[in-house]
Protein backbone atom coordinates (compact mmCIF):
# COMPACT_ATOMS: atom_id res chain seq x y z
CA UNK A 1 0.00 0.00 0.00
CA UNK A 2 1.29 3.41 -0.85
CA UNK A 3 1.26 6.74 1.41
CA UNK A 4 0.46 10.01 -0.07
CA UNK A 5 -0.11 13.22 1.13
CA UNK A 6 -2.70 14.78 -1.13
CA UNK A 7 -3.40 18.11 -1.25
CA UNK A 8 -6.79 19.99 -2.93
CA UNK A 9 -7.23 23.56 -3.42
CA UNK A 10 -10.72 24.45 -2.80
CA UNK A 11 -10.71 27.78 -3.68
CA UNK A 12 -7.98 30.14 -4.57
CA UNK A 13 -9.94 33.64 -4.59
CA UNK A 14 -9.37 37.06 -2.61
CA UNK A 15 -12.20 38.03 -0.06
CA UNK A 16 -14.45 38.86 -2.73
CA UNK A 17 -13.91 36.31 -4.99
CA UNK A 18 -13.89 36.29 -8.27
CA UNK A 19 -16.05 37.54 -10.60
CA UNK A 20 -17.15 39.96 -7.46
CA UNK A 21 -20.74 40.29 -6.60
CA UNK A 22 -21.89 42.25 -9.98
CA UNK A 23 -20.16 40.53 -12.20
CA UNK A 24 -16.76 42.35 -11.81
CA UNK A 25 -14.31 40.30 -13.78
CA UNK A 26 -11.32 43.01 -13.42
CA UNK A 27 -8.79 42.05 -15.81
CA UNK A 28 -9.49 38.41 -15.48
CA UNK A 29 -10.87 36.27 -18.98
CA UNK A 30 -14.57 35.61 -18.12
CA UNK A 31 -14.42 32.46 -20.62
CA UNK A 32 -11.08 30.93 -18.85
CA UNK A 33 -12.91 28.77 -16.34
CA UNK A 34 -9.83 28.94 -14.26
CA UNK A 35 -10.44 32.59 -13.63
CA UNK A 36 -13.84 31.78 -11.69
CA UNK A 37 -12.36 31.28 -7.80
CA UNK A 38 -14.20 30.73 -4.29
CA UNK A 39 -12.79 31.85 -1.41
CA UNK A 40 -9.39 30.47 -0.36
CA UNK A 41 -9.49 27.31 1.60
CA UNK A 42 -7.60 23.86 1.35
CA UNK A 43 -7.63 19.89 2.48
CA UNK A 44 -5.12 18.04 3.18
CA UNK A 45 -5.16 14.13 3.01
CA UNK A 46 -3.11 11.89 3.69
CA UNK A 47 -3.91 8.62 1.40
CA UNK A 48 -3.56 4.62 1.60
CA UNK A 49 -4.34 2.88 -1.10
CA UNK A 50 -2.53 1.03 -4.42
CA UNK A 51 -1.08 2.97 -7.42
CA UNK A 52 -3.71 4.73 -9.26
CA UNK A 53 -6.61 3.60 -7.07
CA UNK A 54 -8.59 5.98 -5.39
CA UNK A 55 -8.69 5.98 -1.59
CA UNK A 56 -11.98 5.33 0.21
CA UNK A 57 -12.68 7.30 3.13
CA UNK A 58 -11.83 4.66 5.22
CA UNK A 59 -7.87 4.91 3.61
CA UNK A 60 -8.05 8.85 4.45
CA UNK A 61 -6.97 11.46 6.79
CA UNK A 62 -8.71 14.97 5.94
CA UNK A 63 -7.51 17.93 7.09
CA UNK A 64 -9.19 21.11 6.37
CA UNK A 65 -7.34 24.75 6.50
CA UNK A 66 -10.02 27.07 6.67
CA UNK A 67 -13.99 27.63 6.31
CA UNK A 68 -15.05 29.76 3.31
CA UNK A 69 -18.33 31.45 2.87
CA UNK A 70 -18.74 29.08 -0.20
CA UNK A 71 -17.76 25.69 1.44
CA UNK A 72 -20.83 23.36 1.23
CA UNK A 73 -20.18 23.95 -3.13
CA UNK A 74 -16.36 23.50 -2.07
CA UNK A 75 -16.39 20.26 -0.07
CA UNK A 76 -19.49 19.11 -2.65
CA UNK A 77 -17.06 19.45 -5.74
CA UNK A 78 -14.05 17.22 -3.74
CA UNK A 79 -15.95 14.88 -2.90
CA UNK A 80 -15.05 14.37 0.71
CA UNK A 81 -17.23 12.87 3.11
CA UNK A 82 -14.99 13.06 6.44
CA UNK A 83 -13.24 15.39 8.37
CA UNK A 84 -10.95 14.62 11.29
CA UNK A 85 -9.83 18.02 12.10
CA UNK A 86 -10.11 21.73 10.99
CA UNK A 87 -7.46 24.10 11.19
CA UNK A 88 -8.01 28.40 10.94
CA UNK A 89 -5.38 30.49 9.72
CA UNK A 90 -6.94 33.17 11.13
CA UNK A 91 -10.75 34.72 12.07
CA UNK A 92 -11.79 37.01 8.99
CA UNK A 93 -14.90 36.41 7.54
CA UNK A 94 -13.56 34.63 4.19
CA UNK A 95 -11.80 32.00 6.51
CA UNK A 96 -14.71 31.53 8.58
CA UNK A 97 -18.43 32.18 7.48
CA UNK A 98 -18.83 28.58 5.98
CA UNK A 99 -18.09 27.23 9.26
CA UNK A 100 -21.84 25.69 9.71
CA UNK A 101 -21.05 23.85 6.56
CA UNK A 102 -19.80 20.93 7.95
CA UNK A 103 -22.49 20.30 10.15
CA UNK A 104 -23.68 17.38 7.49
CA UNK A 105 -19.69 15.78 7.76
CA UNK A 106 -20.05 16.11 11.63
CA UNK A 107 -23.50 13.93 11.13
CA UNK A 108 -22.43 11.66 9.11
CA UNK A 109 -19.87 10.96 10.96
CA UNK A 110 -22.12 10.82 14.23
CA UNK A 111 -19.45 13.04 16.17
CA UNK A 112 -18.06 16.46 16.92
CA UNK A 113 -14.63 17.06 14.63
CA UNK A 114 -11.77 18.30 16.32
CA UNK A 115 -11.02 21.82 15.53
CA UNK A 116 -7.33 23.93 16.73
CA UNK A 117 -6.96 27.86 16.20
CA UNK A 118 -4.91 30.62 18.16
CA UNK A 119 -6.38 32.65 21.00
CA UNK A 120 -6.95 35.60 19.28
CA UNK A 121 -9.41 33.57 15.94
CA UNK A 122 -10.74 31.88 19.28
CA UNK A 123 -12.11 34.71 20.47
CA UNK A 124 -13.65 36.33 17.44
CA UNK A 125 -15.13 32.93 16.08
CA UNK A 126 -16.79 32.56 19.66
CA UNK A 127 -18.58 35.97 19.58
CA UNK A 128 -20.28 34.65 15.78
CA UNK A 129 -20.29 30.74 16.36
CA UNK A 130 -20.47 29.51 19.72
CA UNK A 131 -23.29 27.47 19.08
CA UNK A 132 -21.08 25.60 17.00
CA UNK A 133 -18.88 24.12 19.59
CA UNK A 134 -21.55 24.24 22.45
CA UNK A 135 -24.87 23.64 23.13
CA UNK A 136 -26.64 27.06 24.00
CA UNK A 137 -30.10 27.01 26.14
CA UNK A 138 -33.34 26.62 24.08
CA UNK A 139 -31.50 24.95 21.29
CA UNK A 140 -32.18 21.28 19.98
CA UNK A 141 -29.19 21.25 17.19
CA UNK A 142 -26.04 19.59 18.66
CA UNK A 143 -22.72 21.41 18.76
CA UNK A 144 -20.90 19.93 15.63
CA UNK A 145 -17.26 20.99 16.31
CA UNK A 146 -14.94 20.52 19.39
CA UNK A 147 -11.84 22.95 20.28
CA UNK A 148 -9.25 20.33 20.83
CA UNK A 149 -5.95 22.87 21.12
CA UNK A 150 -5.63 27.06 20.75
CA UNK A 151 -2.48 26.66 19.67
CA UNK A 152 0.79 29.15 19.32
CA UNK A 153 3.34 29.41 16.93
CA UNK A 154 5.32 26.27 16.53
CA UNK A 155 3.05 24.12 17.98
CA UNK A 156 2.76 20.76 16.47
CA UNK A 157 -0.13 19.16 16.43
CA UNK A 158 -0.64 15.21 15.25
CA UNK A 159 -4.19 14.38 13.29
CA UNK A 160 -5.00 10.66 13.49
CA UNK A 161 -7.55 9.16 10.95
CA UNK A 162 -7.33 5.70 8.92
CA UNK A 163 -5.45 7.03 6.17
CA UNK A 164 -2.33 7.77 8.56
CA UNK A 165 -0.91 10.57 10.79
CA UNK A 166 -0.72 14.31 9.62
CA UNK A 167 1.61 16.47 11.39
CA UNK A 168 1.23 19.90 11.32
CA UNK A 169 3.65 22.88 12.45
CA UNK A 170 2.23 26.23 13.23
CA UNK A 171 3.46 29.33 11.72
CA UNK A 172 3.01 32.61 12.98
CA UNK A 173 2.90 35.22 10.31
CA UNK A 174 1.84 38.68 9.77
CA UNK A 175 -1.54 39.82 8.15
CA UNK A 176 -0.98 43.51 8.40
CA UNK A 177 -2.51 44.16 12.17
CA UNK A 178 -4.37 40.72 12.14
CA UNK A 179 -2.74 37.88 13.38
CA UNK A 180 -2.49 34.76 11.00
CA UNK A 181 -0.43 31.17 10.83
CA UNK A 182 0.54 29.11 8.07
CA UNK A 183 1.18 25.74 8.66
CA UNK A 184 3.91 23.29 7.96
CA UNK A 185 2.23 19.39 6.81
CA UNK A 186 5.07 16.47 7.35
CA UNK A 187 7.97 19.19 7.17
CA UNK A 188 6.80 19.10 3.14
CA UNK A 189 3.71 21.05 2.32
CA UNK A 190 3.33 24.84 3.32
CA UNK A 191 0.27 26.93 3.09
CA UNK A 192 0.01 30.21 4.03
CA UNK A 193 -2.69 32.29 2.38
CA UNK A 194 -3.37 35.61 4.07
CA UNK A 195 0.48 37.19 4.82
CA UNK A 196 2.35 40.08 4.68
CA UNK A 197 5.33 39.84 6.79
CA UNK A 198 6.97 36.34 7.84
CA UNK A 199 9.40 35.97 10.66
CA UNK A 200 13.28 35.05 10.01
CA UNK A 201 12.26 31.65 12.35
CA UNK A 202 9.68 30.37 9.96
CA UNK A 203 11.91 31.36 7.08
CA UNK A 204 13.87 28.52 8.58
CA UNK A 205 11.70 25.78 9.60
CA UNK A 206 10.02 25.66 5.78
CA UNK A 207 13.36 25.85 4.07
CA UNK A 208 13.57 23.02 1.65
CA UNK A 209 10.07 22.19 1.65
CA UNK A 210 8.43 20.39 -1.48
CA UNK A 211 5.61 22.82 -1.74
CA UNK A 212 4.21 26.36 -0.91
CA UNK A 213 0.71 27.30 -1.46
CA UNK A 214 0.78 31.04 -0.46
CA UNK A 215 -0.50 34.24 -0.78
CA UNK A 216 -0.22 36.76 -4.05
CA UNK A 217 -3.58 38.94 -3.83
CA UNK A 218 -1.87 41.49 -6.58
CA UNK A 219 1.05 42.83 -8.49
CA UNK A 220 1.23 45.86 -6.98
CA UNK A 221 2.06 46.18 -3.04
CA UNK A 222 -0.87 45.91 -0.04
CA UNK A 223 -0.65 47.03 3.65
CA UNK A 224 -1.60 43.15 4.56
CA UNK A 225 -1.61 40.66 1.70
CA UNK A 226 1.80 39.52 -0.12
CA UNK A 227 2.06 40.99 -3.95
CA UNK A 228 4.06 39.06 -6.31
CA UNK A 229 7.80 40.33 -6.32
CA UNK A 230 7.35 39.36 -2.87
CA UNK A 231 6.13 35.98 -2.99
CA UNK A 232 8.63 35.19 -5.59
CA UNK A 233 11.35 36.66 -2.98
CA UNK A 234 10.33 34.25 -0.30
CA UNK A 235 9.76 31.48 -2.36
CA UNK A 236 13.63 31.87 -3.53
CA UNK A 237 14.59 32.54 -0.18
CA UNK A 238 13.07 29.37 1.34
CA UNK A 239 14.32 27.07 -1.33
CA UNK A 240 11.18 26.02 -2.37
CA UNK A 241 10.68 23.60 -5.20
CA UNK A 242 6.97 24.17 -6.26
CA UNK A 243 5.45 27.47 -5.17
CA UNK A 244 1.58 27.55 -5.85
CA UNK A 245 -0.06 31.20 -5.87
CA UNK A 246 -3.32 31.69 -4.55
CA UNK A 247 -5.51 34.08 -2.93
CA UNK A 248 -5.15 35.69 -6.17
CA UNK A 249 -8.12 39.39 -6.60
CA UNK A 250 -9.52 40.34 -10.14
CA UNK A 251 -6.53 41.57 -11.37
CA UNK A 252 -4.72 38.38 -11.80
CA UNK A 253 -5.79 36.82 -14.76
CA UNK A 254 -4.56 32.68 -14.47
CA UNK A 255 -3.28 32.69 -17.88
CA UNK A 256 -1.20 35.79 -18.20
CA UNK A 257 -0.01 35.18 -14.63
CA UNK A 258 1.15 31.41 -15.40
CA UNK A 259 2.93 32.94 -18.66
CA UNK A 260 5.18 35.09 -16.31
CA UNK A 261 5.92 32.90 -13.86
CA UNK A 262 9.00 31.07 -13.50
CA UNK A 263 8.56 27.14 -14.78
CA UNK A 264 8.45 25.28 -11.53
CA UNK A 265 5.69 27.67 -10.20
CA UNK A 266 2.71 27.33 -10.84
CA UNK A 267 -1.26 29.77 -10.48
CA UNK A 268 -3.88 28.33 -8.14
CA UNK A 269 -7.17 27.07 -9.38
CA UNK A 270 -10.12 25.33 -7.83
CA UNK A 271 -10.27 22.23 -7.96
CA UNK A 272 -6.19 21.99 -8.55
CA UNK A 273 -4.75 19.01 -6.47
CA UNK A 274 -1.15 17.45 -6.44
CA UNK A 275 0.34 14.75 -4.39
CA UNK A 276 3.56 14.15 -2.45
Amino acid sequence: MNETLHITILGCGSSGGVPRVGGEWGVCDPNESKNRRTRSSILVEKRQGGEGEKPTPDQTTAVLIDTSPDLREQLIAAGTQRLDAIFFTHDHADQTHGIDDVRAIAYRMRKRIPTYMDSYTKTHVFERFKYCFEMPDGRVHPPILDLISVFKDNDTITVDGPGGRIKVNVLAVSHGPTPSNGFLFDDRAVYSPDVWDIPDAVFERIHGADLWILDALRYNEHPTHAHTDRTLQWLARAAIRQGVLTNLHIDMDYQTLSDELPGQHKVAYDGFSLSL
